[in-house]
This record gives C-alpha cells, structure tokens and sequence, in this order.
C-alpha cells in the first residue's frame, strides 16, 4: 500500500475515532485491510504531525494540527505537559513532555496574548518570540502559574 492511502487512512482513524495509542491505530488499520509494522506507524505519525492532546478525564488521544479549533484551554494542557520556561532577550524557550510541544504552542497561540510575537514548535520545545524584553518574566510567570508551580 503506498503512504498516500495509508496516511489518508490515519487521518480518517484519527478523525472518527478517539485513538489513545499507536496500538489502538495499528488494530484500526488492520480491521481495514492495512497491516503496517510499529517503526513505519511511529513515522506516519511524525510525518502527519499528530499530536497527543489530553481528554477532560486526563487520558489523551491523537490530534491532527488542522482541527486545533478544539484545541483544549492552555490551562488544562499545561498541568501535565509543561516541564520548564527560560528566557533571554525577545526570546522563551518553554520545555514540555516529549512529542507536546506543537499542542503547548497551538494553546499559546490560541491565547492571542499581546505580548507573543508568535511561537515555533519541535518535539518536546516551544520557542515565543516575544515584542519585548520586558514581557519575558511576566509571560513565563503566567506559563508557570498555569501548568500549577507555586508563584
């Protein structure tokens, strides 16, 4: 099978049903005729850039970046994915759960604070480019204050 089909069927996986792990997405394609080996999957995965969001009852399933409409509040994320912030100059760089730091930045996008100037994203790192140098201690108090370190 080509990984044009088989990408489609990931994403339609990922659009009907509430995938919690790559297991569950390899039993999915298989019930659909699509047999793939768990090392091809995990590239699929990085390939489509899904994201693990977590669900109100604290487990987490897979996202695709185009349906962050629904992206859950930045303050319910950031409990448990956050794992430190760090500033310099216009710049902070936030520290997050391996394979969450598109979801953090979706979230902090989605905030529209004044003070991002915007944010980029790779694995388990979240760069915000901030309008000031002034903003940085206040926006990682407000990160920090909302992933529920004491203040």
């Amino acid at each position: 099978m080509s990984k044009p089909v088989r990408h489609g069927q990931i994403v339609q996986a990922i659009k009907t049903h509430r995938v919690t792990s790559q297991e569950g997405l390899r039993e999915i394609l298989h019930a659909q005729g699509t047999d793939v080996t768990q090392a091809t999957l995990s590239r699929d995965i990085r390939e489509l850039r899904l994201v693990k969001v977590p669900d109100a009852d604290g487990a987490s399933h897979y996202s695709i970046p185009d349906e962050w409409e629904s992206t859950p509040a930045l303050q319910s994320l950031l409990p448990t994915l956050f794992h430190s912030a760090e500033g310099v100059s216009h710049f902070l760089v936030v520290r997050t759960m391996k394979g969450a730091a598109q979801t953090v930045a979706a979230g902090i996008d989605w905030e529209e604070w004044p003070e991002v100037l915007g944010t980029l994203a790779g694995d388990d790192t979240v760069l915000l480019i901030l309008r000031s140098p002034k903003a940085v201690a206040g926006v990682q108090a407000r990160i920090e204050q909302m992933a529920g370190l004491p203040g």
